[in-house]
């Protein structure tokens, strides 16, 4: 096979496994929807027995479980109530401004059912809805057929360790206070909760939990308090749910994952992830977020642009937090019906276990508290942040580095992504900052790229005389490679120069095409207004209702014009490659295949992809071309110069042009 044909067929594979990642769709099921095992009996009145708290261990592997005999626990409801903060005055009820955030929270196990980003922030992110856009809803419960729902951060069990009993706190109505305003201009939502014992419902134990929003800021303070209200020492433990119901964003892949961020010994962060499809239908031990360094910073759900970052606060004596026992990852699929849409995932927290001295005594109360971020995925915030950097939040940004290590790519697309934050605060156009990039790296790269193209050119040229060498000593391999070795050697082509150039290149285009994927910054950012109004979204030059492509399956919703203009880019650019000079009919004919699939195989993987993404490739292709059409002239004139007995200038020769001397005909001794 032809080294001109092996490096077309080299690339060609890496491009399409690249494209297989692209098109990689993440709507996955699972038949976890709850862990059966944890759902126990909830005592709302002195009538309702609880049942025996469980190791988690044992959780697993005993579904069924007897009601307890010897003590009944219970809370009683109050009234279900919504509670709004970071949208309206409480007082006057008049809308507020300057709050990035505005939650709606239930009194429904006092979790959050909804965190909308406001029309006081900044970036304006909305749901994108071209004829409608409305702020963006991020998180939102996960609603099951039957009416239940999972909030976030929503109390779970509550276990009373020494007597094994425990009750579902998701399950009660939880009494709801008035919201108050803090001192710093925020606003603050409380809920409590209390225990009892036995008929004359004795007071047990009282969880106050609140919910601290503040101005111009990302971040929820949400505490948990417990007082022991009675004379006796109590051993206690809860599990709580942590963000859940994250929406997707971008509808080609679901880049959906849960994970954990983790400190070792050296400083050094780490983190344990785990994607929407490695959390279907997986065992609750496969769910744990776990790493070798073991000092525990936050865990997190994300999807592309957005995350919500759950920090325990450690106690005042301690550096880092020692309270949470176990963290999961957690699959939902609502309905149970593939791929319709309300896949989702989320944490669930199990709180370690904590001695309540009795009422009135000195370790009668604990707080946890925890930190909820709740907002975009963006490096220059979280570097500009003290708190966010001394956490390690750029950790919770991730990209598909593909075949490279991604101690490799991150760096380069911290770089790419710098520099176009720089090229906008000159030219604030995403579309133009996109194509003067991807040109200008293709300057940056031009030599490389014409040492490869001149390599191919050699190749191309000398095919004919290998083909010669293979015929005379085709029966004797050795002879063969020290043959075609000299030839390569006198002729000075290098297969070596012929990959190496496209190695070096391939971390540079996959960060590129990684910063423009994943940027928060283009998120809804315009190119032109009549045209590429969402360089996060396919370009959609014309919308209609959708039609579906038979056997294939494929709803088409618009025309998308830059695909197509791709097609042609590709085109021109296998035009313009150089043509193998073997004879070989297979070989040309391998070439020829390969000039008819690329300019249909890529606009039709790309069709829905990200107009920021296929404007980068676009520019790039024909930035190509122009750069393949300068290197062909440049070979055409070196060969031009040879035949007419002239060698090309060097550094030696003073840039000057001069003639070959002939070789005299004998030498005088």
């Amino acid at each position: 096979m032809k080294i001109k044909t092996v490096s077309i067929f080299v690339v060609v594979c890496f491009v399409v496994l690249c494209g297989l990642l692209v098109v990689q769709t993440g709507f996955f099921n699972s038949a976890d929807n709850l862990d059966k095992s944890l759902i126990l009996l909830q005592a709302t009145d002195s009538n309702t027995a609880v049942v025996p708290a469980q190791s988690p261990a044992a959780e697993q592997s005993q579904p069924q479980l007897a009601p307890a005999q010897f003590k009944t626990y219970s809370a009683d409801d109050a009234q279900p109530k919504t509670v709004t903060i970071g949208a309206q005055d409480p007082e006057t009820e008049n809308p507020l401004s300057g709050y990035k955030l505005s939650l709606e929270l239930s009194t429904k196990g006092a979790g959050i059912r909804k965190a909308v980003f406001t029309n006081g922030d900044d970036k304006g992110f909305t749901d994108l809805d071209p004829d409608d856009p409305k702020p963006l809803t991020f998180i939102n419960p996960v609603i099951f057929p039957d009416g239940s729902e999972i909030l976030s951060m929503a109390n779970n069990k509550f276990v009373f360790v020494d007597n094994q009993l425990q009750l579902l706190l998701n399950k009660l109505q939880w009494k709801s206070l008035p919201v108050e305003k803090t001192a710093d201009g925020g606003q603050k939502a409380v809920f409590e909760a209390v225990i009892t014992e036995g008929s004359l419902k004795n007071q047990i134990i009282k969880i106050t939990k609140s919910f601290q929003i503040t101005v111009d800021s990302y971040d929820v303070k949400v505490n948990v308090n417990l007082e022991n209200l009675s004379s006796q020492q109590q051993k206690v433990r809860f599990n709580m749910t942590g963000p859940v119901g994250i929406e997707i964003e971008g509808a080609r892949q679901d880049m959906r994952k849960a994970l954990a961020c983790f400190e070792n010994a050296e400083g050094a962060f780490a983190t344990d992830r785990k994607e929407i499809k490695k959390l279907k239908g997986q065992p609750k031990e496969n769910r744990r977020l776990t790493h070798d360094a073991d000092k525990f910073i936050w865990a997190s759900i994300t999807n592309k642009y957005f995350a919500a970052i759950l920090v325990p606060k450690p106690d005042l004596n301690n550096e880092y937090c020692d309270w949470v026992a176990d963290k999961f990852g957690k699959y939902y699929d609502p309905d149970g019906i593939e791929k319709d849409g309300d896949e989702t995932i989320g944490l669930d927290i199990n709180i370690a276990s904590n001695i309540l001295e009795p009422a009135s005594e000195p370790g009668s109360t604990r707080s946890y508290e925890f930190s909820l971020y709740l907002g975009p995925k963006d490096k220059p915030l979280f570097d500009k942040n003290e708190q966010y950097d001394k956490l390690g939040f750029v950790h919770s940004i991730d990209f598909r580095a593909c075949c490279c290590p991604a101690a490799m790519i991150r760096p380069l697309v911290f770089g790419i992504l710098l520099a176009m934050k720089t090229m906008y605060t000159v030219i604030p156009n995403y579309g133009i900052v996109i194509i003067i990039l991807v040109f200008f790296i293709r300057l940056l790269m031009h030599p490389v790229t014409k040492k490869s193209q001149i390599s191919m050119q050699k190749f191309s040229k000398i095919a004919p005389k290998v083909e010669e060498l293979k015929k005379k000593y085709g029966n004797n391999k050795t002879e063969l490679n020290r043959r075609t070795m000299a030839l390569y050697k006198e002729q000075g082509a290098s297969p070596i120069m012929g990959f190496l150039p496209m190695l070096v290149q391939m971390p540079i285009w996959i960060s590129l095409y990684s910063a423009i994927y994943a940027s928060i910054d283009l998120r809804g950012a315009a190119f032109l207004p009549f045209w590429i109004t969402d360089l996060s979204a396919p370009d959609a030059l014309i919308r209609f209702s959708a039609v579906t492509i038979p056997i294939l399956g494929y709803k088409l919703t618009a025309l998308n014009l830059l695909p197509l203009l791709m097609g042609v880019a590709f085109y021109l650019q296998q035009k313009m490659m150089p043509k193998n000079a073997s004879a070989n009919p297979q070989a040309a004919q391998q070439q020829k295949m390969m000039m008819m699939m690329m300019p249909i195989m890529f606009p039709l993987m790309l069709y829905s992809a990200p107009s920021g993404l296929n404007l980068y490739i676009m520019a790039s292709t024909f930035a190509g071309v122009i750069e393949q059409h300068v290197i062909r002239r440049h070979i055409q004139q070196q060969e031009q110069q040879e035949s007419s007995g002239l060698v090309s200038a060097t550094s030696k020769t003073g840039g000057k042009v001069k003639k070959k001397k002939p070789k005299p005909f004998y030498k005088n001794t």
